[in-house]
């Protein structure tokens, strides 16, 4: 089963290889890892998704609590919450309609960011799987490039990750 985990870790230097290096050590696997600072400089809200069993997530949290650098781990599964990721994806101009294009971006509710002379760049936000359904509506010899951001995700309501 896919998890969203969200740590709020010590923003130093280290301190994402020692996190990651867990999951390696382990055999667990990484599918989306996001990182950034939070509202306090020294911290920074890490969002890991993997898959396994509740057992295995359980063993994962367990390590994850036991690193000097980890403040706080949460399993987002365990609670309502939101997730969202950004695609940016360079489309070959030269070989779509665009009315047939515009309807595809329109019904996802993309935004073109750059339409130069041989390309289109569209940016998407959603969930991952809204990113994906979008990418498979495209003919596979339209895209130049997909960049994607990884998954972030937040707790609904007054459920908050603090030191």
């Amino acid at each position: 089963m896919r998890h969203i985990l969200s740590l709020l870790v010590e923003n130093e230097a280290g301190a994402l290889s020692r996190i990651s290096g867990l999951f390696s050590a382990r055999a667990f696997n990484i599918e989306s890892l996001t990182v950034a600072p939070t509202e306090d400089e020294s911290l920074s809200r890490m969002t890991i998704v993997t898959t396994g069993s509740d057992q295995i997530i359980e063993q994962i949290t367990k390590q994850l609590n036991k690193l000097v650098d980890v403040i706080k781990v949460i399993d987002l599964n365990e609670r309502n919450y939101i997730e969202r990721e950004l695609l940016l994806i360079k489309l070959d101009s030269t070989k779509i309609g665009t009315p047939q294009l515009e309807s595809i971006v329109s019904e996802f509710k993309g935004v073109v960011i750059d339409d130069s002379d041989n390309t289109i760049t569209i940016e998407l936000i959603n969930t991952g799987e809204v990113l994906d359904s979008f990418i498979d509506k495209l003919e596979k010899d339209w895209i130049f490039e997909v960049v994607r951001t990884g998954v972030s995700g937040i707790a609904l309501g007054a459920s908050v990750i603090k030191y």
